[in-house]
């Protein structure tokens, strides 16, 4: 048959490998891998092909192929392995995976710790920020660092947000005469340099700096650091929520976020969402920052910029709530209408009747579904010998539906 046959290397080297596998390695024709992995046959009678950064180069020379063919991979080959490109240039009745334990299964199994309710990041090519953003949302994690994201360079970003809760296990050259393995804390591991070769796992010991809030519907203003002026009062903010209608997995953006309160309300209903919190005033992004640390919000990413030049690189949302246009509302509905699904909502907190006027004629012009909702809060003042309410301005609650 004229497979190919994609072939996980284990940590152990050749010994590694189950007796299937170096039978399907020895009939090929074509042997494909790494240098380190193709040392481990230095007898092979075949043709040898190194892959490097030319992955188009191995595609090319796969599709040539005059018998069956062997890809070399570490581990597990559909576990951020070269598997993924190969079913993106081959049919899968083409290719057949044999895998092997992979370095994330070696590791937790030489610190002796499960891994079934773990996250797995591969931060190689892909930037720390997005990594680190999945880590803070989980309590486990095993992350596969490159030359420019080291384990160090991961600690200073947990430690740089607040999250320094984290035990770390540096786990070095897995299976090799110079593996070594390290437990260390985040301030630790900012000091220590790490092999090319490594698997990083971090465990949640604790929550990190900020105080321990439960997380309720209707956090207390006071709670948030804010500009007095950039916060929807909690009533306000609980109505809001009901209206965006948010399901667990869900992309929200929050426009204009002022405190972040909205952001870190929704951070505990989308347990398996994203958050995108957009904010243009310096003094609130600091406030942002602070509210953020305090509850420890773990699916909330932090956009500072000008809406809506800041939406371009974020994933298209599902809900998105705007509590602040800066006077761009129109250009930000333009915007967001241009990336919301059909049944997307958007919910639009306003003061004025200005704002009031333009969003309805804007959702009604696009054929939106519009409902407004009318928000007077008084409250009384604690502490006080008489109890009088205390009037707030009315808001506007406007939520559009897309057809």
């Amino acid at each position: 048959m004229n497979k190919i046959y994609v072939i996980g290397a284990g940590v152990e080297g050749h010994e590694g490998f189950s007796r299937r596998s170096l039978e399907l390695i020895s009939q090929a024709s074509l042997l494909c891998g790494g240098e380190r992995h193709l040392r481990l046959f230095p007898d092979f009678a075949g043709e040898k092909l190194v892959i490097d950064g030319n992955l188009a180069h191995l595609v090319e020379r796969l599709n040539a192929r005059k018998g069956p063919a062997v890809v070399l991979s570490s581990g597990d080959p559909l576990f951020f392995g070269i598997g993924r490109i190969l079913l993106r240039n081959f049919n899968r009745d083409e290719l057949e995976f044999v895998p092997n334990v992979s370095s994330v299964q070696y590791a937790f199994a030489k610190i002796k710790e499960p891994w079934d309710d773990a996250v797995f990041v591969s931060i190689q090519g892909r930037g720390i920020r997005g990594a680190v953003d999945r880590i803070v949302a989980n309590d486990k994690a095993a992350v596969l660092t490159d030359e420019v994201n080291t384990p160090a360079a991961i600690a200073a970003e947990l430690i740089e947000r607040g999250r320094d809760g984290y035990t770390a296990w540096l786990c070095e050259n897995l299976g090799g005469v110079d593996e070594r393995i390290r437990n260390l804390s985040l301030p630790d591991l900012l000091r220590v340099s790490s092999s090319p070769l490594n698997v990083l796992i971090l465990i949640k010991e604790y929550e990190g700096e900020g105080d321990d809030y439960m997380p309720t519907l209707g956090i207390p203003d006071e709670e948030f650091a804010s500009i007095k002026k950039h916060i929807t009062r909690e009533e306000v903010r609980v109505v809001a929520l009901a209206k965006l209608k948010l399901r667990h997995d869900m992309c929200l953006w929050d426009v204009g976020a002022g405190s972040g309160s909205v952001s870190i309300e929704a951070d505990h209903l989308l347990p398996n969402g994203r958050i995108f919190a957009m904010e243009r005033n310096e003094q609130s992004l600091a406030f942002i920052k602070q509210n953020l640390n305090k509850f420890h919000t773990r699916h909330i990413t932090l956009v500072a910029g000008e809406a809506p030049d800041c939406f371009e690189d974020l994933p298209d949302p599902d809900r998105v709530f705007i509590g602040g246009s800066g006077g761009n509302l129109f250009r930000i509905l333009e915007a967001v209408d241009a990336r919301l699904p059909a049944e997307g909502r958007i919910v639009i907190n306003a003061i004025t009747l200005e704002t009031l006027t333009a969003a309805t004629e804007f959702f009604e012009n696009a054929g939106y579904q519009v409902e407004v909702t009318t928000i007077n809060v008084a409250r009384t003042r604690p502490l006080t010998e008489y109890k009088m309410f205390e009037a707030y301005n009315p808001v506007y609650i406007i939520v559009g539906e897309k057809g």
